[in-house]
Parts: C-alpha cells; structure tokens; sequence
C-alpha cells in the first residue's frame, strides 16, 4: 500500500511484507545500476529492523554482489571485535556470508578510533555512494546520530559520540543487550551529511516502539529535535513501514 500524500511512503500489514518490498526496490535499483557502472557502492544499517530486506537481498539470484562494494554506517565503542552485538558481526551474519561481495569495509573500533575514522573518512570519500540502507531509531536518529549530536550541516564524514539514554534503551528494547548497562556510551557513525549524499535512501522502520518517530519524521519539522525529518529533504528516499510503525500517522491522516 502506498500513503496517498506520501508517495514515496509504502505501508505494510507485516514486518516480513515491509522487509522483502524494501529489498525488491533495492533490488531493482541495483539491477539498473548494474547496467550503467562496474561498481556499486552502498552503506548497510545494522539493526533487526533490516533483517527481512537482507533476508531478500541474499536470495537474489540477479543481483551481481561482485560488483558491489559495502559500508557499515555504524558500531560501537567498547565491544570486542567478535561480540554478537557488534554491527560488523550483524552484517557478517546476514549479509557477507551469504553472499560473494567485492569488498566490505567495517569500522574497527578496537584498535585506535581516531584512526579508524580517518580511514572510513577516505574510503567514503573516493567515490559517490550509490545506495543507503538504513532506518530510524526511536528517538529519530539516523544512524547513531542522536538529537544531541546531530548536525544537518556536519563537517565531518565519520564521528565519535557520545550515545543518549533513548538510544541506549532501544539496544535493550530490540533485544540486542539484556540489560542497560550492558550497552556501550560511545559510537563511531556516519554523519548525517555523508548518509545524505547517497544518491538513493531506502529507509525500513518496523514495530509499534517506532511510531512516535515515523510520526515525527513525516509530519514535524524539520529539525535535530527528529533528526530523521532531514530525509524528507532527499530527493530520492523511499520509507517501507509495517502498519503497527505507521499507525501514529494514519491517525493524524484519518
């Protein structure tokens, strides 16, 4: 189903419908770039709410994953190289292992941060980014870029930061961490400038603990407040929502 107004808005009865029609756009997206470039670049989200569109991506039998070159947009400090919970080890597992893809640069946040993200800085920086796929927290953030840090005009491409306790408790809400304190205070993200410059956003955000930020990011302003409101400023971004994420704002459309 397709949001009258909103016609780059697609709502689903189910989690599992709104997962596999993010991954036929995506799919068809990149069938068509396969057809223009010898490389694809594009950054990967992180989270359970990308599990169906991963889950269709990989079974893909016409998508040319050698040709494809992959970001993680995210992770945290603290974690070991290995912990489950880290968001390298969550694309290993649904997406690089099941697949053969030309390259896919992680960041590393066990060795020296600074480092990583002058690294990560360069590698983003030496060609377009083709494809983002990405969601929305709870409190709105893109990426790990929360209210507090969040900077529609940021200077840099990658960035230290400190977590807030909205963020931190979704980690515990999404099941990711058993407890609070469990989860680390400090990330590396990708600025909400270099998520910007994709040239197509494919957003999937999933589970009524996501409705007050759908709301907020289709109907208030634009502003850090809900920092997932700058994407209705891209000009080629498509939201794929479950009924139970969007309700808040069929309300409001009723």
């Amino acid at each position: 189903m397709m949001s009258d107004d909103l016609k780059n808005v697609h709502v689903f009865p189910s989690v599992k419908e709104a997962g596999y029609a993010a991954g036929r756009a995506i799919e068809a997206k990149i069938l068509t770039l396969q057809q223009q470039k010898s490389q694809i670049r594009m950054i990967f989200a992180a989270a359970p709410s990308q599990d169906f569109m991963l889950e269709y991506l990989t079974r893909s039998e016409k998508i040319q994953w050698h040709k494809i070159t992959a970001f993680n947009m995210d992770e945290y400090v603290g974690l070991a190289a290995d912990a489950s919970q880290s968001f390298s080890q969550y694309l290993e597992r649904n997406l690089f292992s099941k697949v053969s893809i030309h390259e896919k640069h992680t960041i590393s946040t066990s060795g020296n941060v600074l480092d990583q993200i002058a690294l990560f800085s360069e590698l983003l920086e030496s060609e377009p980014i083709d494809i983002v796929c990405l969601g929305i927290g709870e409190n709105g953030h893109l990426a790990f870029n929360d209210p507090p840090v969040a900077d529609f005009n940021d200077p840099d491409v990658i960035k230290l930061v400190e977590l807030d306790l909205v963020c931190r408790q979704q980690q515990v809400n999404d099941k990711c961490f058993s407890d609070l304190d469990e989860v680390p205070l400090t990330a590396v993200t990708l600025t909400i400038p270099t998520l910007m410059r994709g040239d197509a956003l494919f957003c999937v955000v999933v589970g009524p603990h996501k409705k007050e930020a759908v709301r907020h990011a289709l109907r208030s302003p634009v502003s850090t407040t809900w920092p997932a409101t700058v994407l209705r400023q891209h000009g080629n971004c498509q939201y794929f929502f479950d009924d139970e994420a969007y309700s808040d704002v069929a309300v409001i459309r009723a």
